[in-house]
């Protein structure tokens, strides 16, 4: 497969996200730079960065291969998705910008220790563990679909693949930091779209239309045409739907998407981002899984339904745009390895380093200091992601639970629930990450495999709210969420 005008297309691509580094590093001095791109982010950079980060190679990869194995049983990822990117942005969006404005906050756990008045950083500490965890694990999985999409465009081999994700994508984030994360994956999110609409398309024709791909899939499986799938409308079934229902939920708190409504430029920035993600989502979503139903007709009994997209792309489309398709599949790795990164590394120098250690280091040097302690966090996720070859899919959904889990309701009950305590938000940080885990390791398998953000999501509320009950509530905490409520005012 591999060719000169493919390669000539990668190497056209990366001198665009290097140029793109170099030219950002020019503001990433200090942290706040280097962490948030000195909030001066305009909508359409926040709506397809916020988009391209929480889709990652899971997108390209993992649910093109869903629609591929399971095909109209996929959708409900899509409503979840759609769903639960509509509501961050009208509800959740404003009011944590107005918050983390008026505190200066740059990182999640900074937002939450000021939120709760917290002098012990305690906040700051159990992000710390969480979010470090989660990372790795999450990092991991993105340089896997790093190894697997430049083994199957160019027969690199799967180390060798893992490798060179991870270097192109350090170099940029470490030079340009978080406004260099930000412009590349709305890069990156704009191929990904233009992308995913025209595989369906051309995949679909080329099966000889829509009818007869529906009538090949329906021979192959009838499962693959039914709203439940495989487990028809039962237990299972139910269960199943849910659970892919709820992966769009994990938008409404994730740190890593947070970060994007933090970086905006004013309120009228996400007000205008929330038109362009909801559609950005849609065409990312549905061209994914059509795409997938397509290959199935085209190329049957795949052993590995996440190499669709390079099979169709290599088998269908010109060189040149075979090139342009393992630029999108490395688009959206990047864009998701570049923001974890940059997350992991904030925790660790503006959280722990300069707030809770309470180091007198200049803002230049712990700006660089970042930079190392980036370094090492992809050296770390290398590490894990040549352990085995995972299955993306699943495990970047156990990854996206651990850290949806712990921060969502967290988030939402900070936001919404004038009733929330320290001690409250604390309790359901533990609950919802402690439920995540533990239901994935000894649960799961016994419950029809129920996604493991809901058991989560379950535990995080309850702890919160619980927990809260139970302790007294500030009351200057009361009157400074009024206060952001009123400045927000109504969402519509």
């Amino acid at each position: 497969m591999t060719s000169g005008t493919v390669i000539a297309v990668l190497v056209g691509y990366l001198g665009v996200l290097l140029a793109i580094g170099f030219w950002a590093a020019r503001e990433s001095g200090d942290l706040k730079s280097y962490y948030v791109a000195g909030k001066r982010l305009p909508s359409w950079v926040i709506a397809f960065s916020s988009n391209a980060t929480g889709e990652s190679a899971w997108l390209l990869l993992g649910l093109t291969g869903m629609g591929y194995a399971i095909g109209v049983h996929a959708f409900w990822v899509i409503f979840g998705e759609v769903l639960g990117i509509a509501c961050a942005w009208i509800w959740v969006a404003r009011p944590f910008k107005e918050y983390t404005d008026r505190f200066d906050s740059i990182t999640v756990p900074d937002y939450l220790t000021n939120r709760f008045g917290d002098t012990s950083h305690i906040f700051r500490w159990l992000s710390a563990v969480i979010i470090l965890s989660m990372v790795m694990a999450y990092t991991a999985a993105q340089l896997t679909a790093s190894g697997k999409a430049f083994d199957s465009f160019l027969g690199t081999g799967y180390t060798p693949g893992v490798f060179i994700g991870l270097g192109i994508v350090l170099f940029y984030t470490v030079v340009g930091g978080f406004k260099a994360v930000a412009y590349s994956d709305f890069i990156q999110g704009v191929l990904m779209f233009g992308c995913l609409v025209t595989l369906p398309i051309v995949g679909i024709a080329a099966a000889g239309g829509w009818g007869e791909m529906l009538e090949a899939l329906g021979a192959a499986n009838p499962a693959l045409l039914q709203p439940m799938g495989e487990f028809g409308l039962g237990a299972a079934g139910i269960s199943s739907a849910i659970g892919f229902v709820a992966i769009g939920f994990a938008f409404l708190g994730s740190p890593q998407l947070l970060t994007r409504f933090m970086a905006a430029r004013d309120q009228k920035q996400i007000v205008d981002g929330g038109i362009w993600a909801v559609v950005c989502v849609i065409g990312f979503d549905v061209g994914a899984v059509f795409g997938g139903m397509a290959g199935r007709t085209l190329f049957p009994g795949l052993v590995d339904p996440e190499t669709i997209l390079p099979e169709m792309s290599a088998a269908l489309f010109p060189a040149f745009f075979t090139g342009i398709f393992l630029v999108v599949v490395l688009a959206a790795i990047m864009s998701t390895v570049d923001s974890l990164l940059i997350l992991a590394s904030s925790v660790v120098i503006r959280d722990i380093v300069q707030k809770a250690l309470k180091s007198d280091a200049t803002e230049r040097t712990l700006s660089l200091l970042g930079r190392a302690v980036t370094v090492v966090i992809g050296a770390v996720a290398v590490w894990v992601a040549l352990l085995e070859v995972r299955v993306i899919f699943y495990f970047v959904l156990f990854a996206w639970s651990g850290i949806a889990s712990a921060f969502t309701p967290v988030v939402l009950c900070s936001l919404f629930w004038k009733r929330t305590t320290k001690a409250g938000a604390v309790a359901g940080m533990v609950g919802g990450f402690v439920a995540t885990v533990g239901w994935t390791v000894f649960f799961k398998e016994s419950f029809y495999d129920l996604y493991e953000m809901i058991p989560g999501f379950i535990a995080g509320f309850a702890c919160c709210i619980g927990v809260s009950l139970a302790t007294t509530v500030e009351q200057e905490l009361v009157v400074e969420l009024e206060s952001v409520h009123k400045a927000v005012g109504p969402v519509f």
